[in-house]
């Protein structure tokens, strides 16, 4: 589990909370039912309005993930295909048949079943990047919706102060409810950036992000088991798909370290 949304949450509204009681105000003032409503009610409403059905219940079927991340990373596919490539070598592309009931990744288990039901390697990839496309769509699809709410929020809390400041000006011969009033209007503006800035924008930010180290695993994968199919070293697997990892644990270097790069060839991918 990455906490990094839920962490980043908790710091922006305990940093909120703390200006709230440095400033002498009350939570409870800001806590107003309807501009609430309006703000959280009408971005969604207009949310759902500006995709389809299908598109709200997949969002927000995705929130969990947001919150959860994937313990699936890039890194942490390459020693199981550099196994498979030990065992494709020594055994045949047959055995990997044996694998499919331990594998938990459904992607590399599709790759796995394909290779050992004698998928040449132009059509394995077309199959793996077909499933990447499509996974990376369903992925745009979740933070768009998160990342339209968080443009709405504002322009719909500005509405609601709009009409609250109409309320206002129907009751100016009650001057003495005018500044509660106003500073109630004022509540659904802020409303609406809180909710755009705080909540829906992260969760879009980081459900695309997400998705994106979701497309650079499949990749890593698609890419290794191609290599495992066309009967490459496992250590040249492993150094390929190294390489192909953007976030992978960086060594210090040497000069040592380089002279056996530069002299070795067979490593550069």
């Amino acid at each position: 589990m990455d906490p990094s949304l839920i962490i980043g949450l908790v710091l922006a509204f305990g940093a909120l909370l703390a200006m709230i009681n440095m400033e002498g105000a009350s939570v409870m003032s800001l806590l107003l039912p309807a501009p609430m409503i309006l703000v959280f009610g009408g971005t969604i409403a207009v949310g759902v309005a500006t995709g389809t059905v299908r598109d709200f219940i997949h969002a927000f079927k995705a929130v969990p993930r947001a919150f959860r991340g994937d313990r699936r990373t890039a890194h942490s596919m390459i020693d199981p295909i550099v196994g498979y490539a030990e065992k494709a070598r020594s055994e045949g592309l047959l055995a990997l048949e044996q694998s499919l009931v331990d594998e938990k990744d459904p992607f590399l288990r599709q790759s796995l079943q394909s290779i050992a039901d004698g998928v040449d390697a132009e059509e394995l990839r077309t199959l793996m990047e077909d499933e990447i496309t499509s996974t990376a769509a369903r992925n745009r699809t979740a933070s768009k919706f998160f990342m339209t709410l968080g443009g709405f929020a504002p322009t719909v809390g500005i509405v609601g102060t709009v009409v609250s400041l109409t309320h206002v000006l129907e009751n100016l011969d009650q001057p003495d409810e005018l500044g509660h009033m106003i500073a109630a209007a004022f509540v659904a503006t802020l409303w609406g950036l809180l909710s755009a800035n705080f909540i829906w924008l992260p969760i879009g930010g980081r459900l695309q992000r997400l998705g994106e180290l979701e497309v650079e695993r499949m990749t890593l994968v698609m890419e290794g088991m191609l290599a495992v199919q066309a009967g490459a070293p496992p250590q040249f697997v492993g150094e390929r798909l190294r390489a192909l990892v953007s976030d992978r644990p960086q060594k210090k270097s040497s000069r040592r370290g380089a002279d056996k790069g530069a002299a070795d060839p067979a490593l550069t991918p």
